[in-house]
């Protein structure tokens, strides 16, 4: 059986380009991983993450990534070279038996994340499953959710929150999100990217604003988050998908380094008053 990924003594850190674009990208961000994982190896976990296939783009003519085939290939590579953990997503569930022999973690897009077909999948895997919170859910319905992988016994369930709708145009992140899904016994992860999308305000593609991703990651933190996800790529102005929110990988040691100093402060030992 598949052993757990989360330790809980070790603040859990997903990070990658949005999609796989090309191996040198790949390699490049993922070194840049290996090199932060090593400095903290103590206090942080990192999984190497990126998508093979970007599903949901807005238009029909936007790219959507190099492939399964080529995808996994590189998975592959990143996992044995740089010696780190890797996780995609799926989209459908006869992909699910395909990744499961590379990627440690499974994960399932917040759009997707009702579908009982592609969950039973990914729980059949003997992989870990990171379910994103849909942005039309409220953090109470996703009981519901975490209900189905473990009635299909998924070995390990993680619950992330990515925004909630908040009319046309924009995302908002309630931070009593947090305690409310750690009812549901799974670790919580806070996607401090694609929580601050704009979807439908670029013409034909999602907007977004990166200014403000350590602000309301340490707010995640201090809520209750046990685990951050932030894209990362050496040129976000080019990257194939989310230019307006990845963090350009060159400011990304920094930003890491504010939560990780603050998961530190929270997670000290409280004297008894």
């Amino acid at each position: 059986m598949h052993p757990p990924l989360f330790n809980p003594s070790k603040l859990l850190l997903i990070a990658g380009p949005c999609a796989l674009e090309s191996s040198d990208i790949a390699h490049e961000v993922a070194a840049t991983l290996h090199q932060i994982q090593n400095q903290n190896e103590k206090n942080l976990q990192i999984i190497f993450k990126a998508s093979f296939d970007k599903a949901n783009r807005t238009h029909i003519n936007n790219p959507r990534g190099i492939g399964l085939e080529q995808g996994l290939e590189i998975l592959d590579d990143i996992r044995s070279t740089h010696q780190l953990p890797v996780l995609t997503d799926i989209h459908l569930p006869e992909q699910a038996a395909r990744v499961a022999p590379i990627c440690d973690v499974i994960q399932i897009p917040a759009f997707l994340c009702r579908q009982t077909d592609l969950l039973a999948a990914a729980a059949q895997s003997n992989r870990t499953v990171n379910v994103k919170k849909g942005q039309f859910l409220s953090p109470t319905d996703m009981q519901f959710v975490v209900e189905k992988l473990k009635t299909l016994h998924a070995v390990e369930i993680w619950q992330t929150e990515r925004g909630t709708s908040f009319g046309y145009g924009n995302l908002v992140v309630d931070m009593r999100t947090f305690p409310i899904l750690k009812e549901n016994a799974c670790p919580v992860i806070f996607d401090a990217t694609h929580s601050l999308q704009m979807p439908g305000l670029g013409i034909g593609y999602t907007s977004g604003d990166r200014r403000y991703v350590e602000p309301l990651a340490k707010a995640a933190l201090a809520a209750g988050a046990q685990g951050i996800f932030v894209e990362t790529h050496p040129n976000p102005a080019k990257a194939l998908s989310d230019q307006a929110t990845q963090i350009p990988l060159k400011n990304f040691h920094a930003l890491i380094e504010c939560c990780l100093n603050l998961w530190q402060y929270l997670n000290k030992p409280q004297k008894q008053c």
